[in-house]
């Protein structure tokens, strides 16, 4: 049972009602060490099948109003896609030998297809997955792909990052403002005011981690001198400033991510009326995403079930919504015009590119 919180926007009385994550890490441990068996098994053939039965114990186990989601992709589906992508790859591999000048030609024409491989991903992971019996969709097209994938990549490289909060609103956008819950539009209006701030403070966090430590450097050269053994000693911590700057970089990213996803879901409408809301804790988010890659490592992958269904269970726990109207009556009216919409991709002609 999802728990309900009180929410009080512009002085008006929300009740949203936060998703839940039936799932643990035992239960996905027996699937994971399958697949990940039956993957070498095969060379890497059964990974197309491995990746429906993840999706659909995650999906499945993803409950919001007591009703879960599921997942209706194919095996054979997302394998051709794979082949397709690895078809690419080896074309280019080749090229790169045999004539290099000719990926002069081929990168640029890779970075003008991907936008439509992004854009025929996110219509297939839409149309296979439904709530309720009724199937999402998306309708956006390769333009709007084009200027959230390329244009927004390129905007952010060339101003050195400081405009990747426009790149960001641009990408989620087009994501949010194409997809659809049967016949009724997803749309998203996140303030860019409040994307800067997040990025402003990631930058923030870098650059006071950068100055700590750099205090923290002069201090040991001046206190130790040659006498510590720094004396080409200097370089040599300068050079472990920089790595500890490192693992600080990784830390702001995860805070802008979490801060970005906060902004854009909590944004988000579907149908005009029915409020999105994330609140994720951004240290929280952090620690659990960091943590989960030490733990997998020192454990050599084997507690990389507990750190998917930790991570799961930590944002579907701060994922809610508020529907406007008595639940019941929303869903048959959403059902009645969205049931044709399902019927039509009950065999859904498509392929998943992996991206």
């Amino acid at each position: 049972m999802a728990a309900v919180e009180q929410h009080d926007p512009a002085g008006g009385r929300r009740f949203f009602q936060r998703a839940s994550f039936t799932g643990n890490a035992s239960e996905y441990f027996g699937i994971w060490i399958v697949n990940i068996l039956l993957t070498i098994i095969t060379l890497g053939i059964y990974s197309a099948w491995a990746k429906v039965r993840r999706n659909r114990y995650f999906y499945g186990n993803t409950v919001l109003l007591d009703h879960s989601f599921e997942y209706h992709a194919k095996g054979k589906q997302i394998l051709i896609g794979r082949l397709i992508v690895f078809g690419f790859l080896i074309v280019i591999n080749i090229l790169s030998h045999a004539a290099p000048l000719a990926l002069l030609v081929v990168w640029p024409i890779m970075l003008v297809i991907f936008p439509w491989f992004l854009m025929r991903g996110l219509r297939f992971n839409a149309r296979v997955t439904s709530y309720r019996n009724v199937r999402f969709d998306f309708v956006g097209t390769y333009g709007g792909a084009f200027k959230a994938i390329f244009l927004g990549a390129l905007v952010t490289v060339v101003s050195v990052g400081l405009l990747s909060p426009i790149a960001s609103r641009w990408f989620y956008k087009y994501v949010f403002d194409n997809l659809r819950y049967g016949d009724r539009p997803f749309a998203t209006e996140p303030r860019l005011g409040a994307l800067y701030e997040a990025l402003i403070t990631a930058i923030a966090i870098i650059l006071a981690a950068v100055v700590v430590l750099g205090f923290f450097s002069a201090a040991m050269i001046g206190f130790g001198g040659n006498s510590m053994g720094w004396g080409m000693g200097s370089i040599s911590l300068w050079h472990w400033m920089i790595v500890l700057v490192f693992p600080i970089y990784i830390l702001a990213g995860l805070y802008y991510r979490a801060a970005v996803r906060n902004i854009i879901w909590s944004a988000a409408t579907i149908d005009r009326r029915h409020q999105l809301r994330s609140d994720l804790g951004r240290r929280r988010y952090a620690w659990i995403a960091i943590s989960n890659v030490v733990v997998t490592l020192v454990t050599l992958g084997l507690m990389r079930p507990w750190a998917a269904v930790r991570m799961q269970r930590f944002l579907t726990e701060h994922t809610a919504v508020h529907v406007d109207g008595e639940i019941g009556v929303v869903f048959d009216q959403i059902r009645s015009t969205g049931s044709a919409i399902s019927a039509e991709y009950l065999d859904v002609d498509g392929f998943d590119f992996g991206f």
